[in-house]
């Protein structure tokens, strides 16, 4: 983005009908440290995001003459003189925040829910919706056109009818037809990535786990978890057909419905001969929190192509602040991602990035030392949904980062094998022609 365009500051009223603020310039947030955004840290807002307010809190932006920092409870007497509020951007999937909605968050009422909170400002030149953020996956099956609930309604009653025991494809439906799922939906439009939600139960308490919440009252569950471990034969008729007849066919077990499927490794593993027994085709990925390595070496054998590991933070106190873990440790997980890495798995961090952690150089630096220990393939740069105050309150964090976007082109020119991205992959696609030097994105 040029650096001569003017970006204003976004802002709601009290109805939250959003518009420009025709004397503030757009502000954002590392951490909760308001500065200017870089021109490199802008793209026109992705297709498919969508806008959502910061209920009862003030926006901040630059005033326009001054140039200095400010906070901003009602709008200019000429534009009626009424209370604002902040505004965030929820993007599309594919694209990486890289600063907060820039707010006095102290200020806030309540807990955010769990969602990924984006600065976005107003291109006055180009009348169009500016955000903080870089793309870092150009998959184009995940937007939002592709999942017309009209024609999904007809494929999951006839599923359903089909597999009227198969307590698997009934929990696949409530998550397609009640949370949304985009990966729920492909099962039944037999495309694409699929889910297997396996396990109910968790070795972790994240703070901001999207299943289970131990204190609902301020911080809801976006969804219920699973209740039941499904069998071989009910993740079979899921995973067997969609192997067999799907485009770009994967199947993932770990999901946001349930808890950790490394706790079910040796029935998913009993599940994948199974499927490799009746295909060799598609993918069969594997998401978790990786506690145990003896598990991954067994999925490994089983068959399972590539592995996916949830984390926060390459350190250990931030780690452990965040995912409060149960009978593991931190260096269990360090261990899990040697081993995938030495068993030929394709190896990914699903990284919970935050703008004011992530960018920090002892964290660059930790995440750095693990990428040239284990060679890990690629990160997908995850936005961690989450309310900021509540996350840097409980990370013991203050000072400012380098910035998102400085900090992925570092760790890019440090290690180019390296891949970013956003989405599983299928095994055609783990290593595409160019992934070395295919940095950064453009469409």
């Amino acid at each position: 983005m040029s650096a001569k365009k003017t970006i204003l500051a976004v802002v709601a009223d009290a109805q939250g009908e959003v518009f420009e603020h025709p004397e503030l310039l757009m502000a954002g947030m590392n951490g909760l440290s308001p500065r200017a955004p870089r021109p490199e840290e802008l793209i026109p807002l992705p297709e498919g995001s969508r806008l959502f307010t910061i209920p009862d809190t003030p926006p901040m932006g630059f005033d326009r003459r001054s140039r200095k920092l400010k906070t901003a409870e009602t709008l200019p007497r000429a534009w009626g003189g009424g209370r604002i509020q902040a505004v965030s951007a929820f993007m599309t999937p594919g694209y990486t925040r890289t600063l907060l909605p820039a707010a006095d968050y102290r200020r806030k009422a309540v807990q955010l829910p769990l969602w990924s909170y984006t600065a976005v400002g107003w291109c006055v030149e180009e009348e169009r919706f500016y955000v903080a953020a870089a793309k870092v996956d150009r998959n184009p099956q995940w937007r939002p056109e592709h999942y017309d609930d009209r024609k999904l309604d007809p494929l999951v009653r006839r599923s359903l009818k089909e597999h009227p025991e198969n307590r698997l494809i009934e929990q696949l439906a409530r998550c397609a037809v009640d949370y949304h799922c985009f990966a729920a939906k492909n099962f039944f439009f037999r495309r694409w990535e699929a889910p297997l939600p396996t396990s109910p139960t968790c070795n972790a308490r994240c703070l901001g786990c999207i299943s289970w919440q131990e204190a609902p009252e301020c911080c809801p569950a976006s969804q219920e978890r699973l209740t039941f471990v499904p069998t071989v034969q009910e993740l079979c008729e899921v995973a067997v057909p969609h192997l067999c007849e799907a485009e770009n066919a994967i199947v993932s077990f770990g999901q946001g419905c349930e808890g950790d499927p490394i706790l079910q490794a040796d029935l998913i593993c009993a599940a994948v001969r199974e499927m490799r027994r009746a295909t060799t085709r598609g993918t069969i990925n594997f998401n978790s929190n990786a506690s145990i390595p003896d598990a991954v070496d067994k999925l490994a054998a089983a068959g399972v192509d590539s592995i996916r590991v949830s984390l926060n933070s390459l350190q250990e106190p931030f780690y452990n602040a965040y995912y409060r873990p149960r009978g593991y440790r931190f260096a269990d997980v360090m261990e899990s991602i040697r081993r995938a890495k030495s068993a030929g798995m394709f190896t990914m961090l699903n990284y919970l990035v935050f703008p004011g952690l992530t960018d920090r150089i002892d964290e660059i630096k930790a995440l750095l030392r693990l990428l040239e220990e284990t060679e890990v393939d690629l990160i997908q740069l995850r936005n961690l949904s989450i309310d900021p105050v509540m996350y840097l309150d409980a990370m013991g964090v203050s000072e400012p980062g380098l910035g998102m976007k400085t900090m992925m082109d570092r760790v890019k020119a440090a290690v180019p094998r390296l891949q970013y991205g956003y989405f599983n992959r299928t095994r055609e696609t783990f290593y595409p022609p160019g992934y070395e030097s295919d940095w950064p994105l453009f469409d």
